[in-house]
């Protein structure tokens, strides 16, 4: 059979994972997209990412089959998408098929007119018809016959699909009634995110469960400011669980992207940039606010999985690391009890009590390691000292990753992105903060710097994504959000104030060429972008912060930097026109909540300087302070308001300023009686 299949010229790995198929697929572009109208053909987009098992799973089945590719070829242009390199276009079309069905996911299948507009879609087809799902086939047919025989339905089904995707962009023109002042609104928030917590497991909601990181800061946050034992409970035991079932990764660090069961015993085996960032910041604020050894231990390990296998040689991260190994989910991480007893020989019946190992399995006929009791609670159960219970685990973790490392490894995702990599660099200052650790200042430093230099253009507009020693794709509103994030971040833990000058640059420029000027929003993409039928406002939290969401709290606290009351002031309209959803639906507003939280109860503005300013901010990094923006200098800079007229002592000792609700407090010359102020 004869084909045209023009993915083997793409840095997606994603995309060269279908380079080979007999489907004449071609990239997003206008090549695709002048075909599809001078052959008057409807187009078939196909979305996924590379870690996306049931993508590779429908690859298989139908992609990779001649007879299906025929008519894909025959009747459809056909264009493949990788929703991490684009993500504006998965935006549109994943709202388009959440409209027609009710429900979405990866792979995402929707079929346009050639003027790219959507009119029919879903996600997974098998083969042949099972489960109440038609088969591949039976779709392709039927669209086809519906588009030749019923075109003017067609047309107008795409028609009002589109409207609808406009009209449920159209938010932000009203406020909210109720006052930012109010108290009750934040237990508000955190009795409806109780309502959904699994208090036995952890988590939030039934399987499958994800992390729900921002749901988990939310109530460390609220516990610190309001005394509710229950929210402080809860988010530690959505930790607990976590970091002791199999979705975290007990050999090598590092979590799975969702677990299949409410125990998380069982992931989706797929391994996430961004979920391992996002985890990480939240179990520094745990271990800020509890002092608890088991996150810094979870952050470390996470961290070294990181810098193991997701960090490139230019200093970014890789996107992720998939599923499948050898064709079979999880067979890279999953063991046999005999394996382990051939490794570790008299240690292993402890090892394997421990983790949850047993000759019949306990997920699928092989074992996901999990711990089900603590350490100490084990060591009392078998009647042995701690000590040696620590050194059997340890030796028994070591030499079964040594063994793993010779196993096939499941694909790399090397693309680095911007957004993902500015969360990670969020991340490691978050961590640095927690845990004083001056390797992961470093890590985030030379990653920033590989940011600037690959992915910043010299007309100060940013790129997407990079690969192969090239970037490419404007860079979206979140890529610039999270990187505002990163610069403010990378600030408070380096007292080098440049970064808080490139973040208000960023900010400037987002304001120049993403405002929705009417409603204070961004939009998802430049103004100068033209390939995408409707310019989106992201509001929700999904896998990652809404881009929106972010862009208010750094507003916020830039802002309070430099003094710019109009952006204090687009940031509480922002979240005033959301303020009734954010309180009835924290579960999909949780970073807006967070917002919410630092609005009604104040900011409090430290800033540190003198000689020992260095030394002395690690201190106060250390403290759980949500709610705080914080500037470290050697000596006054009038350039900074919240520096302006602050000296170190006349002795040169160095002074603690402290602001909050517009006013300020005498400065202390010592951290001790400083962090009780706070």
């Amino acid at each position: 059979m004869q084909y045209t299949n023009l993915l083997a010229h793409e840095t997606s790995p994603y995309l060269l994972q279908h380079a080979h198929n007999p489907v004449n697929w071609y990239p997003w572009g206008e090549e695709a997209l002048n075909k599809a109208r001078a052959e008057d053909k409807p187009i078939l987009v196909s979305i996924g990412y590379s870690a996306c098992h049931w993508c590779h799973v429908m690859e298989r089945e139908s992609f990779e089959s001649e007879a299906v590719a025929t008519i894909m070829n025959e009747r459809f242009i056909n264009i493949k998408i990788d929703r991490e390199e684009r993500p504006d276009l998965d935006h549109i079309y994943m709202d388009a098929v959440q409209a027609m069905t009710g429900s979405g996911g990866w792979p995402l299948n929707v079929f346009l007119t050639p003027e790219g507009k959507p009119f029919y879609g879903g996600t997974y087809f098998p083969p042949r018809r099972a489960h109440n799902r038609a088969s591949w086939t039976e779709v392709l047919e039927g669209v086809h016959k519906a588009y030749t025989e019923n075109r003017d339905k067609i047309e107008d089904q795409a028609e009002q699909l589109t409207k609808h995707i406009e009209q449920t962009n159209a938010f932000g023109r009203t406020v909210g009634v109720q006052s930012e002042q109010d108290h009750a609104l934040l237990q508000q928030i955190a009795d409806n995110i109780l309502k959904n917590a699994d208090t036995e497991w952890g988590g939030f909601g039934a399987a499958p469960k994800f992390p729900q990181t921002f749901s988990i800061i939310y109530l460390l946050r609220h516990y610190h400011f309001s005394g509710q034992q229950e929210a402080l409970d809860q988010a530690l035991l959505s930790l607990d669980k976590m970091i002791d079932g199999g979705i975290y990764d007990q050999l090598g660090g590092g979590f799975a992207r969702y677990s299949t069961d409410p125990e998380w015993l069982a992931p989706h085996f797929e391994k996430m940039l961004y979920d391992n960032a996002l985890l990480v910041n939240a179990m520094s604020e745990a271990f800020q606010l509890t002092g608890n050894k088991k996150y810094e231990r979870a952050i470390r390990e996470t961290i070294g999985f990181v810098k193991r296998e997701l960090t490139s040689p230019e200093k970014g991260f890789y996107s992720a690391i998939d599923a499948d190994s050898e064709g079979v989910e999880g067979k890279f991480y999953t063991w046999q009890q005999s394996e382990i007893e051939a490794l570790l020989g008299s240690d292993a019946p402890v090892f394997c009590r421990y983790y949850d190992i047993s000759e019949a399995g306990n997920w699928e006929h092989t074992n996901i390691l999990r711990v089900k009791k603590d350490p100490e609670n084990f060591a009392l159960q078998e009647n042995r000292d701690i000590n040696d219970i620590n050194r059997i685990l340890e030796t028994g973790r070591k030499k079964l990753l040594e063994a793993r490392e010779l196993r096939p490894r499941p694909l790399l995702d090397d693309k680095q992105l911007c957004g993902w990599n500015a969360l990670m660099i969020t991340a490691l200052a978050k961590a640095y903060a927690a845990l004083g650790d001056p390797e992961y200042r470093s890590m985030a430093v030379s990653a920033t710097g590989f940011l600037e230099k690959e992915f910043r253009r010299a007309d100060g507009s940013w790129l997407h994504t990079f690969k192969q020693g090239h970037a490419r794709i404007p860079a979206f509103l979140d890529d610039l959000a999270f990187l505002v994030q990163a610069y403010i971040h990378l600030q408070e833990i380096t007292g080098n104030q440049e970064y808080l000058l490139k973040a208000r640059e960023l900010v400037e420029y987002l304001n120049l060429h993403f405002s929705e000027q009417d409603t204070g929003f961004y939009y998802y993409t430049h103004d100068g972008q033209q390939d995408v039928i409707v310019r989106k406002k992201e509001i929700y939290d999904g896998a990652t912060p809404s881009a929106n969401a972010v862009m208010a709290s750094n507003i916020l606290y830039i802002s309070k930097i430099f003094n710019v009351f109009e952006w204090e002031e687009r940031a509480r309209q922002m979240i005033a026109s959301l303020q009734k959803t954010i309180v009835g639906y924290p579960g999909s507003f949780g970073v807006w909540a967070a917002s919410l939280q630092q609005l009604v109860n104040g900011t409090v503005e430290i800033a540190i300087v003198g000689a020992g300013a260095a030394d002395h901010l690690s201190v106060v990094l250390r403290q759980f302070i949500p709610n705080k923006v914080i500037q470290a200098s050697v000596k006054e800079q009038p350039e900074f308001p919240l520096l302006a007229g602050k000296k170190p002592a006349e002795n040169g000792e160095t002074r603690f300023y402290l602001c909050r609700d517009y006013a300020c407090s005498d400065p202390l010359t010592d951290v001790v009686d400083f962090l009780a102020k706070v």
